[in-house]
């Protein structure tokens, strides 16, 4: 039961908290899987699916009604589910994706209830000039779109939690093998559908002398950054420079006759 407090709790404040205070991404998996991990005792767990998952969704934007996933539910889920079986990081990863997909659409079923339901509402009081009453009803309507929304992750890990252990018992190990396998391959799949938004052929060398840093010469990834964060800043010297000699250069101010200024002065 605390355990599924724990998940609903979170869902709501994180979820519905991005929505409220101006989509500050307190949704991202990367706050979501810390967050719950700490309340939940096991922080660790927390990091490794958070950063995972914001691999995976980082390309995935909602914009207006095209909707994908939503990775706050699905990293909750997951985190949830890993942490209360234990040892199943790999399958909670591998089952994100879709958890994500369905939450986003049950958000939206039930966004269209409570808020759709309410918009004559809504523009009755703003015609009336009821400001009070209006700001009431719009928190009013966000306390209880977002209430029902994490009593999904809170039945679902009320009352699914054995059935997802005993589901994960019955796959034989070849598929959960499958599963971690897939899993790894996830956060690939979501720097690529970045990488595909970002690609610029002006800059595309650093992205392979970044590879190259990684994967041959084995550099952590603090080191990357610290590389990277050195060659921005050359870049950010040479543009420097680069700005102050063009406005360095004397204008030139050409006659009508086609004529420079210089020329004019010589043969006046």
């Amino acid at each position: 039961m605390w355990d599924a407090f724990l998940v609903g709790l979170v869902v709501f404040l994180c979820v519905g908290g991005h929505e409220l205070i101006g989509f500050s991404l307190l949704f991202r998996p990367i706050v979501v899987g810390p967050f719950l991990g700490l309340l939940m005792g096991d922080l660790q767990t927390g990091l490794l699916i958070g950063a995972a998952l914001e691999t995976i969704f980082m390309g995935v934007i909602n914009i207006g009604g095209a909707s994908a996933a939503e990775p706050g539910l699905a990293t909750a889920l997951a985190t949830g589910f890993a942490i209360k079986l234990g040892g199943g990081v790999d399958a909670a990863i591998a089952l994100a994706l879709p958890i994500g997909i369905l939450g986003q659409q049950i958000k939206l079923a039930i966004y269209i209830l409570f808020s759709g339901s309410m918009a004559p509402v809504f523009d009755r009081l703003a015609a009336e000039g009821k400001q009070k009453q209006f700001t009431y009803l719009h928190f009013g309507v966000w306390a209880i779109w977002f209430f029902a929304y994490s009593l999904i992750p809170f039945f679902a890990m009320l009352f699914g939690a054995n059935a997802v252990q005993a589901a994960l018992n019955m796959i034989p190990e070849v598929i959960m093998n499958g599963l971690s396998v897939a899993g790894n391959l996830l956060p690939a799949v979501g720097m690529a559908m970045l990488l595909r938004m970002l690609w610029e052929n002006k800059i595309a060398v650093f992205f392979f002398l970044g590879f190259v840093l990684v994967a041959y010469i084995q550099l952590p990834l603090v080191a990357v950054a610290a590389v990277a964060f050195v060659i921005a800043i050359l870049i950010a010297q040479r543009d420097y420079q680069l700005n102050k000699i063009e406005k360095a250069k004397p204008v030139v101010v050409q006659a009508a006759d086609g004529m420079d200024q210089d020329e004019e002065d010589f043969f006046a």
